[in-house]
């Protein structure tokens, strides 16, 4: 059973956990560096630990320690139990969900690894806003795709904005990275994947026409909101495909049209 402990000083190293959590540029670097990433809300502290992440520590207001009664019960890591108001000093932010862990990242694993057990894949490139990042991964879950890969400037699907945004879904689709771009695809193409870069690009295929829920294995790549894939990518994938689009609508955001994508790749996909 973990220990509650009742916290009233907002120095206190005990927090360092938790601490300055709006500022984005030292906590991109601080977290994967030392291992670790901050949880949000209870359904999301629970969703994480049913992924099997350990736990370092769990910071509540006074509020949530019964609704977390179970997990308190259940882990042995330190519990601090502070006021609202201490934990907007700490973190910088009003916890509106009154409920953060601080969490042990895992391993990432090896493309390669995950590429073995998968048939469709999603490819990001350069995609670096959180809240992207979140979306895209909450699509993913929800629609079928069974892994996600980054080129190495990704940003970070642990960060907490992401983990927020995808609602936990960052726990629930495996993801790893590759360690250079664009050659990295070529792991890919080798685990017999046909590579399709998402593209506005009047010259791209219709998904309609692609008709990629019939191919045996997919890599979708998307680009970043606003730039899209490099010119890189798109001369690295297999075939360009669009998402039609009516009313002089030239293109969704990288969210949405991830979703309507991943519909187009997985619909009527043979049982695995």
């Amino acid at each position: 059973m973990a220990d509650l402990i009742t916290v009233d000083d907002p120095d206190d190293p005990r927090l360092r956990d938790y601490t300055g959590l709006t500022d984005v540029e030292l906590r991109r670097k601080r977290e994967p560096a030392e291992g670790l990433f901050i949880a949000e809300g209870e359904k999301v502290i629970r969703r994480a630990r049913l992924a099997g992440y350990e736990m370092r520590s769990m910071l509540l207001s006074s509020k949530w320690v019964d609704v977390m009664r179970d997990v308190i019960e259940d882990v042995p890591a330190p519990v601090y139990a502070v006021s609202p108001e201490l934990a907007e000093r700490v973190t910088g932010y009003h916890v509106h969900r009154g409920a953060l862990a601080s969490m042990q990242r895992k391993p990432l694993p090896e493309a390669e690894e995950l590429l073995a057990h998968a048939r469709r894949v999603v490819i990001m490139e350069s995609v670096n806003d959180h809240t992207n990042i979140g979306a895209i991964f909450r699509s993913a879950a929800a629609l079928g795709m069974d892994a996600v890969l980054l080129s190495p400037d990704c940003a970070d699907p642990l960060y907490r904005r992401s983990v927020k945004v995808s609602m936990g879904a960052v726990f629930s689709v495996p993801y790893a990275r590759l360690e250079t771009w664009p050659r990295g695809l070529e792991a890919v193409r080798h685990a017999g994947f046909k590579i399709l870069a998402l593209t506005p690009d009047e010259k791209a295929t219709s998904l309609d026409d692609a008709a990629p829920h019939r191919l045996d294995r997919v890599a979708l790549m998307l680009g970043a909101e606003g730039d899209g894939l490099s010119t890189q990518a798109l001369m690295s994938a297999d075939e360009w495909v669009r998402i039609p689009m009516a009313h002089g609508v030239d293109s969704l955001n990288v969210g949405a049209a991830a979703a309507v994508a991943f519909y187009a790749v997985t619909t009527g996909r043979p049982e695995a």
